[in-house]
């Protein structure tokens, strides 16, 4: 079900099941191969569809069951890429990692998860959101031998997640979400091409648009850097005014146990607002109270109809009783509040 305010979600992974990849691990191997492999992928995402509908989320996701990596698991199926070749670059500037090569032209030459989302439409009656690396984020993912231009390779990329999305959105996704953990660290990009090869990968879609920006989680290098921003963190003022202006309808912000100032969400008016009310850095499970005392502090700064409580980040790394848990906490908190403005 949905409710007119307060529409609870997720804004990325979920714990895959033990059968299908190794537990509170990143970007762990498959355990299956074949067949069986995306059998499996359909068991893991009918399972965490019902998960999530029955701790009562609103606008449900897959949970990226049927992806080891947020952005490699859609690169690996273009032209122009080597993953047999590859370079060691700094990712976000936080972290040296090998990385594919862009050796030639990129090019989407089939649907890469056309299916997976259809799949996915067809079982739940609720809300489905999908999500898909933003364009900027993929360029930092990867080597760059062929155009040597972050710019040229994003604008390339935007208009393959375009294609991509205009297909998974023909299906009834209500929601498609483009990750953009760069746009945290490389402010000028944002500003100079950023905005526009997000916009164009968003561009005609029918359904919600939205995108997701954080502080980064499950690695020891994105907590390092996050010690070293002080007690504010202040990375979204910059970002934020250019996101109002964007064609984008949602944005996203973690709130839960961070340090991020609940004022900048003022800096969005007239978008919607996903709020992390859940730390997906913690295995502690919060308590319905905890997510209500989250999303009552944000209601100072956005309008109850605009405002989605959701997860930080996503929750892959993390054990699956605790992501259950979570889940709970999340809807029953929301719940909460949304009482409180029926009975004003």
């Amino acid at each position: 079900m949905s409710h007119s305010i307060l529409n609870t979600t997720i804004v990325g992974s979920l714990p895959k099941p033990v059968w299908l990849a190794e537990p509170k691990k990143l970007w762990a191997p498959w355990l299956l191969e074949g067949e069986a492999l995306a059998e499996g992928m359909q068991d893991a995402v009918r399972l965490v569809l019902r998960e999530q509908e029955s701790a009562g989320i609103d606008i449900v996701a897959d949970g990226e069951q049927t992806r080891r990596h947020f952005v490699t698991s859609l690169i690996e199926q273009l032209d122009g890429v080597d993953f047999a070749n590859r370079k060691t670059v700094r990712i976000r500037n936080r972290y040296a990692a090998d990385v594919p090569m862009v050796v030639g032209p990129v090019a989407r030459t089939k649907p890469i998860f056309v299916e997976h989302a259809r799949f996915l439409r067809a079982q739940t009656d609720r809300p489905v959101k999908f999500t898909l690396p933003g364009p900027m984020t993929m360029v930092d993912t990867l080597y760059d031998g062929y155009y040597r231009s972050r710019e040229k390779l994003a604008r390339e990329f935007a208009k393959i997640l375009n294609a991509e999305a205009r297909e998974i959105a023909a299906l009834g996704i209500d929601v498609i979400q483009f990750d953009e953990p760069a746009f945290n660290v490389f402010m000028d990009e944002v500003r100079d091409w950023g905005i526009e090869t997000l916009e164009t990968a968003a561009a005609g879609l029918g359904c919600k648009t939205a995108v997701h920006i954080c502080y980064g989680y499950g690695i020891k290098a994105n907590d390092d850097w996050k010690k070293t921003l002080g007690s504010e963190w202040r990375q979204y003022e910059s970002t934020f005014p250019l996101l109002a202006k964007s064609k984008i309808d949602q944005v996203s912000l973690e709130c839960a146990n961070s340090h991020v100032p609940l004022e900048l969400i003022e800096l969005l008016r007239g978008k919607d607002i996903m709020v992390g009310a859940i730390d997906v850095a913690s295995a502690e499970i919060e308590t319905p109270e905890k997510v209500a005392q989250t999303v009552r502090a944000a209601l100072k700064y956005v309008a109850p109809e605009k405002l989605y409580p959701c997860t930080n980040c996503g929750m892959v790394p993390l054990p699956r009783a605790v992501a259950q848990g979570k889940l709970k906490a999340l809807a029953a908190g929301a719940a909460i509040v949304r009482k409180e403005l029926a009975q004003r």
